[in-house]
């Protein structure tokens, strides 16, 4: 039996829907690091400012099949949600509110979105999501989100009768774009276990988004962020 859960995961995905597998897997009790974020050194007002591309504009960046390789197949994209969720024992993350949790606090009307399975394992995928927004607005909302949810190393998600445990740990992420963040989650209901990771990276006014299975995460962070710059 699958438990759906819908969460922020960086506040910026949307409604990200996490399927728990039918498998369990070890969570990682190890300790956030002392910073989630860092910069090239270079201020975000200090950046030459151009004006945000259209959504239709992220659309055509976005990785496709041909740039993942063999074995992935694009899923459609699910509505999107609304459900009652509560957060418990964060009291961070739930002073920002239900909209935070549900991803629909942030006002980032221009955005794209893909997902991809691997190998027909609707458990073993990634997702990548792009915006665009003044470099402040993009730094700003990614910084307090992120703050939020990995400033709580354990904490629980209540959608209607579902509970769902999280626990969060911060993560290096390598050393690209003008600001990064990158984190681990494991969410645990019924004894189930799936761990996602998600690695953000503003590059000017764009930002990048991969999530899922971590070693498809790393795996493919480098050419989303080259197919996002190739063209500027």
């Amino acid at each position: 039996m699958r438990v759906r859960v819908a969460t922020t995961v960086l506040g910026l995905t949307a409604v990200t829907v996490l399927a728990l597998p039918a498998c369990s897997t070890p969570s990682s009790q190890t300790k956030p690091a002392a910073s989630s974020a860092t910069r090239t050194g270079i201020p975000v007002n200090g950046e030459q400012q151009t004006a945000p591309l259209s959504s239709a504009a992220l659309e055509r960046l976005l990785l496709d099949e041909s740039d993942l390789g063999s074995g992935y197949t694009r899923t459609p994209q699910r509505p999107a949600q609304h459900d009652d969720v509560s957060v418990l024992g964060c009291p961070t993350l739930a002073k920002l509110g239900a909209d935070t949790v549900t991803g629909s606090s942030l006002d980032f009307p221009r955005e794209a979105k893909a997902s991809f399975t691997y190998s027909g394992d609707s458990n073993s995928g990634v997702s990548e999501e792009l915006y665009s927004d003044s470099a402040g607005k993009l730094s700003d909302s990614t910084g307090r989100i992120f703050a939020a949810i990995t400033g709580c190393p354990e904490f629980q998600l209540l959608s209607g009768s579902t509970a769902v445990d999280i626990t969060t740990q911060r993560m290096s992420a390598p050393q690209l774009g003008d600001e990064r963040w990158s984190m681990l989650l494991t969410f645990s209901a019924d004894g189930r276990d799936s761990v996602v990771k998600q690695t953000a990276i503003r590059s000017g006014n764009v930002l990048l988004t991969v999530s899922g299975a971590p070693a498809l995460v790393d795996k493919h962070l480098d050419k989303a962020l080259a197919k996002v710059t190739a063209s500027r």
